[in-house]
Parts: structure tokens; sequence; C-alpha cells
């Protein structure tokens, strides 16, 4: 693939549920850091840590890595990395920015390329991941995100719908979004100019404001669901991943 990809890791300091989240301790080392290993792992281009803390920096540095500091009052992690782009490619090299969230230590390296891959096609403004649910109890949870879409290829889908609802009706998968996304740069720059769009509003999902004003968003299928760490709880279920 021609394209040349910059992977940017938003990271913020705040979180309700688990004060101080970038830097928890997961085997001797930040969270964050562990992101950030995982996403080099996938080898597609520069991973860069967009953060809003010093001290988020300062630990990805002591790792190795690259840091960009952004401002703390951006609302979304899309308004983050694309500050962050504009700071660290100004000159506008890089096509694509790859956006990995930064509580998913265990992301798989497989699973940040297939975020990138169905930008192959010219016509794709925008790509993204899901998996096919396997837990009959997330199909009816709100809390999962599912994507409504139609096969196009091989482990991928034209993306028609985002919901929490439980969705398409009748027999057949249903797929859970994962927030791993793919951009290309001037559709990154289009849509953080967008303003909220009515069934973004209404679903609380970002990426219904691409598809209301007509981007096209394609979706590789990938085989698991990586772990979100949102509460303690999630923390230690990381550590004992990690660990094996």
């Amino acid at each position: 693939m021609s394209l040349s990809a910059l992977v940017l890791i938003p990271s913020r300091l705040s979180a309700t549920r688990l004060p101080g989240k970038p830097l928890a301790d997961i085997l001797g080392d930040p969270m964050i850091v562990h992101v950030w290993r995982r996403a080099r792992e996938a080898d597609i281009g520069p991973v860069v840590v967009a953060c809003d803390d010093e001290r988020i920096a300062e630990a990805v540095r002591a790792a190795g890595g690259e840091a960009v500091m952004t401002s703390p009052a951006h609302p979304t992690g899309s308004d983050r990395i694309f500050e962050a782009l504009r700071r660290y490619d100004p000159d506008g090299r890089f096509d694509v920015v790859v956006n990995v969230q930064g509580d998913l230590p265990t992301i798989e390296a497989s699973a940040v390329r297939a975020a990138f891959a169905p930008l192959d096609d010219a016509s794709v403004d925008i790509a993204t991941i899901a998996a096919e649910i396997a837990v009959e109890e997330e199909r009816t949870n709100p809390n999962v995100v599912k994507v409504v879409g139609t096969p196009i290829g091989p482990d991928r889908l034209r993306a028609l719908y985002f919901t929490r609802a439980t969705a398409p009706t009748g027999a057949g998968p249903l797929y859970h979004h994962i927030g791993l996304y793919a951009y290309r740069r001037a559709a990154l720059e289009r849509f953080v100019t967008l303003p909220p769009a009515p069934l973004e509003t209404r679903e609380k999902l970002e990426q219904l404001r691409a598809l209301e004003n007509g981007m096209r968003i394609d979706v590789g299928i990938v085989d698991t669901v990586p772990l979100g760490v949102d509460t303690p709880e999630d923390l230690e279920k990381a550590r004992r991943m990690l660990a094996r």
C-alpha cells in the first residue's frame, strides 16, 4: 500500500472512573506505554502519543517514544489527534492518520493493521474495525455499539449505520464496533470542522457525523474485541492478560 500512515494515540490524564488512567501501572510500565508498544508492533508508520499532560509525555519519552502536547480542552479524541497532526506534521508528509485509543493495552498489532487496510480503496474516507458478537448479552447491551453494514468482500463491510440498539433484526451476525479509526488526512480535516449531527447527538456516537455528511466508512472484521480499560476491575484484568 503506497499510503503513508501516522499512528496517533490520544491520551488525557483525567478520567472519572479511573483517575490517572494513562499512567496506571501494568507490570511495571504505565498503560500508555503498553498501548504505544502494541501500536509500534503494527509497523505501519511512526507512533506518537497526543497528550494533555507533561507527565504522560515524560512516561512515553522515558520508554523511547514520541509525544506531542495538545490542549486539555478538546471535547473528543478526534479533535486532539487533529491538533497533534498539525503540530507533528505541518508539511503534510502523511496521507493517513490512524487513531488508536490510549486505553487499549492489549490491542493486537493485527487489529491496528486491519483498521488501516480498507483505505486501499480510494473511495473510502474512514476505516475502522469490528468483531462478530459471540456473547448473547452483548446483543442487547447499549454499551456495546453495533455496526450495521453491507458485506463488500472477505472480512469487510461498508458501514451503513452505527447504533446502541440491537440491529439489524432477523437472522445473521451482529458486529461489535471497536473504536479504532484510520482517516484519510483530508477526511479528518473535514470531519473536525463539521458540527455535531442529529443522529450523532441522539445515539451519542461521533462516527455518525461522518455518515450523516456523506462520508464513506468501511469496516475490517477482526476476531476479538480488545479490552478497554475504564475501571479498576478492567485494569486488574489487563494486568492478568499481559502477565500471561
